[in-house]
This record gives C-alpha cells, sequence and structure tokens, in this order.
C-alpha cells in the first residue's frame, strides 16, 4: 500500500482509507457504506429510477477511489433488473493489494459480489467490460481537466472528489461547466458536498439546486437538476 494511504474503519463498520498527504479520507468516518448509499444511491439512482421511470441509466463518476459507489451501484442495478452504464474517471487509482483489503463486500452479505468487486479494481481501463448482464464498467484513467466529456451523454452524475478545501481544483467552475454540458436533460447531479459557492454555480450553470438532509453526521447534501434548456 502507498505510504500515503491508511485504511481505517468508519462508524457503520466499512472501512475507508485516509490519504495522510491530503489529511482527508475517501468517505465519511460515520460511515462508509451508509454515506455512498444516502448520496449516491438513494438520492442519485433511485431518485432517477423512480421519477423518470427509464429501462437504463447512464452514470458519470468523478473519482473511482476505493470502488464502492460502483458496486453498490451494480448491486442496485442487480436488485432493480435494470441496465447501468456506469463510467468512472480516476488519474490516481489504488493499488489492487489495497482494495482487497476493504471489506466492503462482507458487510453488503453478498458473497456473489466479491468477485465482481475484484474486477471493478482488476479490469482494464479506458475500454468498456460487461460485469454482469445489468452492468457495464468504463474505467478512465486520465484527468478530468484533459479528458473531453460529450455532451447530452450521461442520465447521473456522481460527484465524489475530494472535499473543495483539499481538492479545489476540482470544484472549479471550468470542471463543473463540462460535466453539467455532459448531463441529459432531466439529468441528476449528486455530491455529498453542499458548499454555498457550489450551489451558487450549479445554479448560473441552470441547474435546479436542492439541499437535502446530509448522511449521518453531515447537516447537507446537494442533488442538483438539469431541466429542459
Amino acid at each position: 500500500m502507498p505510504e500515503e494511504l491508511q485504511i481505517i474503519a468508519t462508524e457503520d463498520g466499512s472501512n475507508t482509507l485516509f490519504n495522510t498527504a491530503l489529511k482527508e479520507t475517501y468517505h465519511s468516518t460515520r460511515g462508509a457504506i451508509q454515506e455512498s448509499n444516502h448520496v449516491f444511491i438513494n438520492n442519485g439512482l433511485r431518485f432517477f429510477l423512480d421519477s423518470q421511470k427509464p429501462n437504463s441509466i447512464s452514470v458519470f463518476e468523478v473519482g473511482l477511489g476505493t470502488g464502492l459507489n460502483a458496486l453498490l451501484s451494480l448491486k442496485f442495478a442487480e436488485e432493480n433488473k435494470l441496465k447501468i452504464e456506469y463510467t468512472s474517471i480516476e488519474c490516481n487509482p489504488i493499488a489492487l493489494k489495497t482494495a482487497a483489503q476493504l471489506n466492503f463486500v462482507s458487510l453488503l452479505n453478498d458473497e456473489s459480489l466479491t468477485s465482481q468487486f475484484q474486477r471493478i479494481h482488476d479490469e482494464g481501463w479506458d475500454q468498456e467490460v460487461i460485469l454482469s448482464n445489468h452492468f457495464m464498467l468504463q474505467k478512465i484513467n486520465n484527468d478530468l481537466f484533459l479528458f473531453q466529456l460529450k455532451p447530452n451523454q450521461f442520465d447521473v452524475i456522481f460527484f465524489d472528489a475530494f472535499a473543495p478545501s483539499k481538492q479545489p481544483e476540482m470544484w472549479a467552475m471550468a470542471i463543473l461547466e463540462k460535466v453539467v454540458q455532459s448531463m441529459k436533460e432531466g439529468g441528476v447531479f449528486v455530491t455529498y458536498c453542499a458548499k454555498g459557492q457550489l450551489k451558487r454555480d450549479l445554479k448560473s450553470l441552470g441547474l435546479i439546486v436542492e439541499s437535502l438532509p446530509g448522511s449521518s453526521g453531515k447537516r447537507e447534501m446537494v442533488r442538483a437538476l438539469k431541466g429542459k434548456s
């Protein structure tokens, strides 16, 4: 494991990684699985499914990180018999040995996810990989500043970069504008962050911004909707 990454336990029993260089965790210390389920699955995927009733959902994740959001999305796809095309960009992937030490699968009580979680990290980059009948994964090993996103491509955005105080460049208007342009009409943007500047920036880009109750221990999160242009 790289010296700057340490595995720590969060309050719901699930692991997260602590980046000693940034002095930042990959997930909330109140509960990694709890946070990901609340912010990205329930207020992102489930909200879009319930409101739009689609046959398939295209997801773009900013920051593959530990692979937890991808794993929970795969689980959601299987449970709902829903096709999900999942694209995630990450310029600093964690090592396979590090991923193998994370305990997400054991806490989800679904042994079928063991091989799937391994494949999320093992499969090659920059190619489409079928992980199940309902889930396609494409991992992009690139910098979002440099990568070209197509307009009107994604239904749901998981914005899961490190906090603005630690990685402000990832929350810059140029990045947000690029991501918003990649959203389809009716698309949903979700993030754990609820900074006032983020809300103002998303509103200036034409999104309808909602402040929702955050995951355990956090007052708010943000969901933003892309209406008709």
